[in-house]
């Protein structure tokens, strides 16, 4: 036990000290330890269509997008894009690191509670849906005819529902929304009921999700938020469905666009370390059954994020293992003994977050900060040309924030709103990449129902029957499900809609 604390306190230390190490040289300016340690004495506001240069004084916040029309109006009407103030000076809020590891792993204690909803798919696989309610409403459930818009929130893919997401879930709820957080098969307490988990990119769980809250709330708008690298999973389903996705509009914040370079070491050993270790604790009660269709003893011997992505996902057939003997000792896979020759990047071909980023048809807000100490540096893992050529992209770079931190200066001292459909969040006491996702949905709503009105009134000058056409828009939008009876909370009940749905 005091090797484990010893060993626990030496990690904390690394983890504290290596990002300002490389700064104790005599050459530097006095303020370059502060920057490597993520604190800064500097702060402004500023706001653009271009992203900044390195040679140019920082900024700190740049909306990076394609000129448009809609471009134009996100300008106009959302004051929160500009409203961005970090924290700054000797205080740990101003710290990248230390402000991401506390918005991922510190407690909150919200009034908002969770009612759970377990869907059971076509190859009898579960998911769950965690729909957030307050804790003083007496009635645990949302009635089917509510029209109010539903917010599906896609925590980081190894599961964690983090204090960030607690904490959108209550502003949401302050906002109007009917917040759902998607939990994978075997994550956050969802069983594993079959020998399959779901591969990064692969949007197949979440379709059937998205059919399920369709079915459930057919007269409400739907809006979709991910967090970290639960982003790969969210833009996969965005560009594989294309405009067949039933969301509105969509935000990502601090995501991990190039995933195959992140987990092959865009990740410091000390980060990596934890996110392989919780992965392991949570895989660890589905040992024996695991061991039916993968090597699992190079599972849980793994060391790295690449390591246990392909021990998992990019083992050969097992039931050959003369093939499994021939590859290993030709050395194909490159990480675990056993992969078929290229594997890996076979792997990645079907779960690259971006391989069909062109087919987007909705507006996506992405919320990143340039210090991210997860993701990595600027230049190399933000694809900017994407926000700077495709019109459905929007980027929001901040100078600082740290991964999903966004601490701002005076949010420490105030106490978060009460949660309710009528009362107004306490503008100090929320988190500024929240409100800035709320009021893009918000603007980019209103942007389209004005050129609807638009067209609509142009068709009536035209004598083709506007009102018609209205009428077309609004029944697309909310009635392509096939009407089934109500659905039971029984999760076979759930299953049997499901086979006749797919039938």
């Amino acid at each position: 036990m005091l090797e484990w604390l010893v060993a626990l306190c030496i990690a904390i230390l690394v983890v504290l000290v290596w990002p300002g190490s490389k700064y104790f040289v005599p050459d530097r300016q006095p303020d370059a330890l502060l920057h490597g340690l993520g604190f800064s004495q500097r702060g402004g506001n500023d706001k653009r269509c271009v992203p900044d240069r390195e040679e140019e004084a920082p900024r700190t916040v740049a909306l990076v997008c394609k000129p448009s029309a809609l471009a134009n109006y996100l300008q106009k009407h959302c004051r929160t894009f500009s409203d961005f103030s970090p924290c700054v000076g000797w205080t740990w809020r101003a710290s990248a690191l230390l402000q991401s590891v506390y918005e991922t792993c510190w407690p909150y204690e919200s009034p908002v509670q969770f009612v759970r909803d377990n869907l059971q798919l076509s190859d009898e696989g579960l998911v769950a849906l965690d729909w957030a309610v307050p804790s003083y409403q007496k009635r645990r459930r949302t009635s089917s005819h509510s029209a109010s818009p539903v917010l599906l929130i896609i925590p980081n893919s190894f599961g964690r529902i983090s204090r960030n997401v607690v904490k959108l879930c209550e502003m949401a709820l302050s906002h109007g929304y009917l917040p759902a957080v998607f939990n994978r098969r075997s994550h956050n307490g969802t069983p594993l009921t079959t020998l399959k988990l779901q591969q990064f990119g692969d949007p197949a769980d979440l379709r059937e999700a998205v059919r399920y809250i369709r079915h459930r709330q057919p007269a409400g708008r739907l809006y979709a938020v991910s967090e970290s690298s639960g982003s790969g999973l969210l833009l996969s389903y965005l560009g594989e469905c294309g405009s067949s996705s039933y969301v509105t509009a969509a935000g990502c914040l601090s995501p991990v666009f190039r995933c195959q370079s992140w987990f092959e070491g865009g990740l410091c050993w000390p980060l990596q370390w934890a996110l392989v270790l919780y992965q392991k604790i949570c895989l660890s009660r589905y040992k024996t059954v695991l061991s039916e269709t993968m090597q699992t003893d190079g599972l849980f011997s793994s060391c790295s994020l690449r390591g246990l992505e392909e021990a998992i996902f990019c083992q050969s057939d097992r039931s050959n293992p003369a093939a499994a003997a021939s590859t290993a000792s030709s050395g194909g896979g490159g990480g675990v003994s056993g992969l078929p020759p290229g594997a890996w990047d076979a792997y990645w071909e079907r779960n690259e977050p971006l391989r069909d980023v062109d087919e987007v048809a909705i507006p996506v807000l992405n919320v990143c900060a340039r210090d991210d100490p997860v993701r990595g540096d600027t230049q190399t893992t933000i694809p900017l040309e994407l926000f700077e050529t495709n019109p459905h992209f929007f980027l929001l770079l901040t100078d600082r924030g740290g991964h999903c931190g966004f601490s701002t200066q005076s949010e420490g001292g105030s106490a978060a709103s009460p949660v309710g459909p009528v009362a107004a969040p306490n503008r100090h006491g929320t988190n500024w990449s929240h409100r800035a996702l709320l009021e893009f949905f918000r603007a980019t709503t209103d942007f389209f129902n004005a050129e609807e009105r638009a067209k609509q009134l142009a068709a009536r000058r035209r004598g083709l029957g506007g009102g018609a056409v209205g009428r077309a828009f609004r029944h697309r939008s909310v009635s392509t499900c096939k009407r089934v009876p109500a659905c039971s909370h029984n999760i076979h009940a759930i299953y049997n809609w499901q086979r006749s749905y797919t039938r």
